[in-house]
């Protein structure tokens, strides 16, 4: 079984989000879906809620954004 960086997705409201994807990503993002699911047991009914947990997920782990960030920050006191 593969190691992804996901979790089961928490249930909350949906909220409705319009963004342009190639095509090839959107493949991916629904086979990602298909593979959370399987791993999870819970299939994910929308592969678009997979959207903000990545992009957290890549926010959170990204050194250079958090470097930056942090320069940011202190910066601005």
């Amino acid at each position: 079984m593969s190691k992804l960086k996901l979790g089961p997705l928490p249930d909350d409201k949906p909220v409705k989000v319009t963004v342009e994807l190639p095509a090839s990503v959107h493949r991916d993002l629904v086979a990602y879906a298909e593979v959370l699911g399987r791993e999870t047991g819970q299939p994910v009914a929308d592969p678009v809620r997979l959207i903000v947990p990545m992009l957290e997920r890549f926010m959170a782990t990204d050194r250079g954004f958090a470097k930056a960030r942090r320069v940011s920050t202190k910066s601005e006191a």
